[in-house]
């Protein structure tokens, strides 16, 4: 676990690359895009936590339709800064056959963790996954999935705030940083 004062450092010394108001522009446009595609679906809005609770949090006020909403935690991450294995922590409770669904995460790497859960979903019976990602980052390569509706394109470094974390802090900055050099 990071200790405070370690926590202080790293935000003093990362680059602020988005702003807040930034942040809130990139929502909103996406809470648009949403409703003109799913507004007539009432889907099953799922979050990945727990970098998707910011992001939806702010995003699901913004969406001017029914839909019902749950939550799933699969995760490759932790609190390490690199990928690992998929662990699935929990599955939703609500029942996803023949539902349209709204997959909502905070941040499209690598592309696995999204594109394992899609698959999942798909597997279990969902008509339809649409995924939303407030960001999508520039990895210079290939991912094995493209989001449906992106918020912001970020560069290839470690970015945080916004449900993004560094070692498990910063998931609350309403806007977006990069550590320095990474």
């Amino acid at each position: 676990m990071m200790r405070r004062q370690q926590a202080w450092q790293i935000l003093e010394e990362a680059d602020q690359i988005v702003s807040a108001a930034e942040v809130a522009q990139a929502v909103s446009r996406i809470a648009g895009e949403i409703g003109e595609r799913l507004g007539e679906a009432y889907p099953l809005v799922l979050a990945v936590m727990g970098g998707a609770t910011i992001f939806a949090g702010n995003l699901l006020p913004q969406l001017r339709f029914p839909l019902d909403y749950d939550y799933l935690h699969a995760t490759r991450y932790g609190d390490a800064t690199t990928g690992g294995e998929l662990a699935w922590v929990v599955e939703p409770r609500a029942d996803v056959v023949g539902r349209i669904v709204l997959l909502v995460d905070d941040i499209l790497d690598e592309g696995i963790t999204l594109a394992a859960i899609k698959e999942r979903l798909l597997a279990q019976g969902a008509a339809r996954v649409w995924t939303a990602v407030f960001a999508d980052k520039d990895i210079g390569r290939a991912k094995p999935i493209t989001a449906d509706f992106v918020g912001l394109t970020l560069p290839n470094r470690y970015v945080f705030g916004f449900g993004m974390d560094v070692s498990g802090a910063w998931r609350n900055l309403p806007a977006i940083y990069a550590l320095k050099g990474k």
